[in-house]
């Protein structure tokens, strides 16, 4: 997601977190930021405890309202969990007796397990405390969104918050909606029988052997996919699974069943409705190994899944991509084994570039320009980009800039903004390798630096510059913005109705 433009005056220098030479952000860009891309995961400069930290630090230098507009934006437009909930409970304090605390502790839940990680987080960091009136009434008002399947679905069995606890924590008033739910939740009655987890796991207590849960599980995904009873990011999650398992049915079967899942996975609306980031449909294509009619035949589906959740890319006129490819981007994305930032970059990355024909970069210690054609299937340069590195595993935004040799009006660049390379690359200031290239080619161009893991610094002092980061589609919807209106995510965010 677009954050705030760089102003003329916010030259400030700053060490980045490998030693290289940065400028500091806006505390609102930093936070936004930070919001925007962490999952709360370990990373390759920063643990899970120092985001955490940090997200505190930077709360404490912004205002409480624009904290709070700023974290309903991550979490109900571009489907941020973890960083919202912290940031949820982390706000408590500064909430108490502000006349939209009520309000952002109802809009801050998307989905009923919402309210538990935010209580459980508060509980966790507040030892011995309640929830605050705000949030007890802010959830009370969540609860009336929810219906019994809801309820159920979340129950949070074996969770140190159960939704029983913060039923009895918040008291909602039971409405036509819920009111069967929340009975049963207090009478311990309620069960969910009716997801995919309480399918299979039912296969799994029936079966006698595992060449019959084998069949068995077939069976399920077959009555799951074919009542369209699984969710999309659920679908987009099992689809190895199902491949695996599609062989144990009938030819006529497993036909009929990889050409729902194949007809599923491209339902833009259902895309749409999920909120399912990009990158995710890159995890489930790195998964599938085989090289069967079935499996191709979903990769193919995957492919032209991507496309549809994308299918706002702008057009930018002579326009270069620079995606980095150095070490840290070997960072993992969502806690996930199967997916790097230096892919999700890629993809993001070929996505614009086939959109506009743009020219497209590689950078590490060294840049260099890579080929490719329109008909290039962002999946393969995505899964592919990481092990094809051919420059190095340094930071070097110099080399951009030095490779560079025609005037453009945009650069992009997917990074993780922590500039640095060995010695022999000379990596000083880069304001010195924009004005070389700048008076070598005739350019002024647009900058347009794209921070993939929030570590809140930046490497361009200019005017013309740009700060991005996040992992939503939205983000493109920006690049359509900022050249006109400088302060488009300021407005976005101060937008959101507290």
């Amino acid at each position: 997601m677009a954050l705030f433009n760089i102003k003329s005056k916010n030259k400030d220098k700053t060490v980045n977190l490998p030693g290289g030479n940065a400028y500091t952000v806006t505390p609102e860009m930093e936070l936004a930021s930070l919001v925007l891309t962490s999952f709360a995961q370990e990373q390759f400069y920063r643990t899970q405890a120092q985001s955490f930290d940090a997200l505190k630090g930077v709360m404490a230098k912004c205002e409480p309202a624009f904290v709070a507009k700023a974290g309903i934006y991550a979490r109900t437009q571009y489907g941020m969990r973890s960083i919202t909930h912290a940031l949820a409970a982390e706000l408590a304090q500064a909430a108490l007796g502000q006349d939209w605390s009520k309000a952002f502790y109802d809009k801050i839940v998307n989905r009923p397990d919402d309210m538990l990680e935010i209580a459980a987080y508060f509980m966790a960091q507040n030892k011995g405390k309640n929830l605050t009136n705000a949030m007890k009434k802010g959830f009370a008002e969540a609860f009336n969104r929810f219906d019994t399947y809801q309820l159920a679905k979340y129950r949070g069995e074996n969770k140190a918050v159960k939704m029983v606890d913060l039923v009895n924590l918040v008291r909602p008033v039971p409405t036509t909606r819920n009111a069967d739910g929340l009975s049963g939740l207090v009478n311990d009655t309620l069960r969910q029988t009716e997801t995919w987890e309480a399918k299979l796991t039912e296969v799994g207590q029936k079966a006698e052997t595992e060449d019959e849960k084998t069949s068995l599980k077939a069976d399920a995904w077959a009555e799951l996919l074919g009542s369209k009873r699984l969710g999309y990011f659920a679908l987009l999650r099992n689809v190895r699974n199902i491949l695996e398992q599609a062989p144990h049915l009938t030819p006529t079967e497993a036909s009929g069943l990889i050409t729902s899942v194949c007809e599923q996975l491209t339902d833009r609306k259902a895309i749409k409705n999920s909120m399912v980031l990009p990158f995710r449909f890159l995890t489930a294509y790195k998964q599938l190994n085989g090289n069967d009619a079935n499996t191709r035949k979903v990769r193919a589906a995957l492919d032209m899944a991507i496309n549809l959740s994308c299918d706002n890319v702008p057009v930018l006129d002579n326009t270069l991509i620079a995606i980095d490819n150095s070490g840290s981007m070997a960072s993992p994305v969502a806690n996930s084994a199967h997916l790097q930032c230096s892919e999700a970059g890629a993809i993001f990355g070929m996505m614009l570039a086939k959109s506009s024909n743009a020219d497209v970069m590689e950078f590490g210690n060294t840049a260099r320009f890579i080929n490719y054609n329109l008909n290039t299937s962002v999946m393969e340069f995505g899964a592919s980009f990481a092990q094809n590195n051919k420059v190095g595993h340094g930071t070097n935004f110099h080399a951009i800039f030095e490779k560079a040799t025609k005037s453009y009006e945009r650069i992009v660049i997917f990074s993780d903004m922590q500039g640095w390379a060995p010695s022999a690359y000379g990596y000083n200031d880069i304001a010195k390798a924009q004005t070389d290239y700048k008076s070598r080619t005739g350019a002024n161009p647009f900058i347009y630096s794209f921070d993939l893991l929030g570590y809140g610094s930046l490497q361009f002092p200019e005017d013309k510059v740009f700060a991005l980061a996040g992992f939503s589609e939205k983000t493109f919807d920006l690049f359509k913005l900022l050249e006109a209106d400088r302060q488009a995510l300021v407005n976005a965010i101060e937008a959101v109705d507290l």
